[in-house]
């Protein structure tokens, strides 16, 4: 199989390429230039593995949630390549990508993404299983939640995704009497990397999403704020 793997969900882009032989990836730290370096990465991919764009066989992509603008371009891309070379599109939910490297560290694993507005979107795992639905909320009912799902004060929490370190602050700025609770959590110090190597070990492998999503669309959690303005002005 040939199979090219698109992480635009945060402001790194990152694109894997996985042929018989070989995995190749890249990734590019531009915060509006996802649309504009998109196709030049992976069509730069296709000819580092010697293979051609059509002889791809598999195109997968982030399910969201995560910025509005990347998903929607990301999502946009790998279904046009699905469309025009007649192949599978899986797409994978963002926050499951960004746990699943750490499907064997013990505690509770926390991939956050920075939702703005003073929130975040995130979940809960352990062992490698998802506990929870995707949240939109505040630091402050984040660890709330938190508090109801950890085995114990002393269980692990490990924070990874692209809003890990601005929740990590928040946490210390704000939520000082929440010292117990906590004390434990750790900050991947990969918090922002782009996560295509681990969709397309997903995409590749895991009969969870092994089902086509050419005729969905990417899962925001919550309206856009040109959505909001039009309900407004209705």
């Amino acid at each position: 199989m040939n199979i090219l793997a698109i992480d635009s969900s945060s402001n790194i882009l990152s694109i894997a390429l996985e042929t018989e032989t070989q995995i190749l990836h890249e990734e590019i730290d531009k915060v509006y230039g996802h649309s504009e370096y998109l196709m030049e990465c992976a069509d730069g991919l296709c000819k580092s593995a010697g293979i051609r764009p059509s002889d791809l066989t598999l195109v997968a992509c982030m399910k969201g949630p995560g910025s509005f603008t990347g998903l929607r371009i990301g999502f946009s891309t790998a279904k046009g390549i699905a469309f025009a070379l007649g192949i599978p599109l899986i797409a994978v939910p963002t926050l499951d990508c960004h746990a699943f490297a750490y499907s064997t560290r013990p505690g509770l694993v926390f991939p956050l993404l920075d939702a703005k507005k003073s929130s975040f979107f995130a979940a809960f795992y352990r062992g490698g299983k998802r506990l929870t639905d995707f949240f939109d909320e505040t630091p402050r009912e984040l660890l709330k939640i938190m508090s109801n799902i950890m085995t114990s004060v002393d269980e692990p929490v490990f924070l990874t995704g692209s809003g890990a370190k601005l929740f990590y602050f928040r946490l210390e700025e704000s939520h000082s009497e929440d010292f117990n609770l906590i004390k434990n959590i750790n900050l991947d110090n990969k918090f922002d990397s782009g996560r295509a190597i681990e969709l397309l070990k997903l995409a590749k492998n895991d009969k969870l999403y092994m089902t086509s999503e050419i005729n969905s669309a990417p899962v925001y959690l919550r309206k856009s704020d040109a959505e909001l303005n039009c309900k407004k002005n209705e």
